[in-house]
């Protein structure tokens, strides 16, 4: 029997300190078609949530201790309630177990729930991911587009939750939506002094002088879990990685520049603005072939 393409259930959001091994009492599995959120639910009203998004392939979830740490530091960062990792562990399991063969995603989210209630709402789901075969060989062209604030917002301002991945991805997909209309597939955020940041999805890495960099997260970037798999790939390999800030310069003189993410994993940046960057194919299928492994 064929498996559905989609699969979901509802959590009920354990106490951080809950020491027991199983959790499965805690899971509901629902249909995909029938409603199962409030109409108060502060997750569709607000965006007042957050979220993870784990790349499945044939059953497998990668990176799940990185996902749910930082599921757990958004949720600090949002004032949420501390998720309980080893249910949330065990909830990925679950989910990853109901996925599409091939590749997938598994999605946790973690949201405020209804205003006053007294708990929060949570639930994973599991589907087909996107084919981004194409773009994996090709790459992308981006633009620079401008976030707004200097280097120094995130810190200065934590109430903007720039480190956060929360379910507030309007601005994330207004800036998709102008980059294809400049013409390109995606955006590179730039500082208002000159900085370069991040994708509005994805992690950028630059191959340069021998080394590999990518912006340090203290700018108010949401630290890549995918960036930090390659990097223990690319030390594996006895090459070295770090953390610099980075302008748009460095990046139009690199060796290569990639965008890196949990399901449309690593791509080559082949323009920006316009401008035709170096690229290095052998290295991109390397680290695709790598990050489709199971780790």
């Amino acid at each position: 029997m064929d498996m559905p393409q989609r699969y979901a259930l509802i959590i009920a959001p354990a106490d951080a300190a809950d020491p027991r091994e199983d959790f499965a009492d805690t899971f509901t599995p629902i249909d995909v078609t029938a409603p199962a959120l409030s109409v108060g639910e502060l997750s569709t009203q607000r965006g007042d949530g957050v979220f993870e998004s784990i790349g499945v392939v044939d059953g497998h979830a990668n990176e799940v201790e990185a996902h749910v740490q930082r599921l757990a530091h958004s949720a600090e960062l949002c004032d949420l309630p501390a998720p309980n990792l080893a249910q949330w562990r065990q909830a990925v399991a679950v989910a990853a177990a109901h996925a599409p063969a091939g590749e997938a995603v598994v999605k946790l989210i973690l949201s405020r729930g209804v205003e006053h209630g007294p708990t929060p709402t949570a639930w994973a789901t599991a589907a087909a991911a996107t084919d981004f075969s194409t773009v994996r060989r090709d790459g992308v062209r981006v633009v620079t587009l401008d976030r707004g604030y200097d280097l120094g917002a995130g810190e200065r301002a934590p109430w903007l939750l720039l480190g956060a991945k929360t379910l507030s991805y309007a601005v994330n997909m207004a800036t998709l939506r102008e980059a294809r209309r400049r013409g390109a597939d995606d955006a590179l955020y730039v500082t208002r002094d000159g900085y370069v940041l991040e994708a509005p999805t994805a992690s950028l890495i630059l191959h340069r002088g021998g080394e590999f960099v990518t912006p340090a997260p203290s700018g108010g970037i949401l630290h890549g879990t995918t960036q930090l798999s390659v990097y223990e790939y690319l030390e594996s390999r006895g090459l070295t990685t770090g953390y610099a800030t980075l302008t748009i310069e460095d990046v139009m003189t690199a060796d290569a520049a990639w965008l890196v993410s949990s399901i449309r994993l690593a791509v080559a940046i082949t323009a920006v603005d316009g401008t035709p960057l170096a690229s290095d194919p052998a290295l991109t299928a390397e680290l695709n072939r790598f990050l489709l492994s199971p780790r």
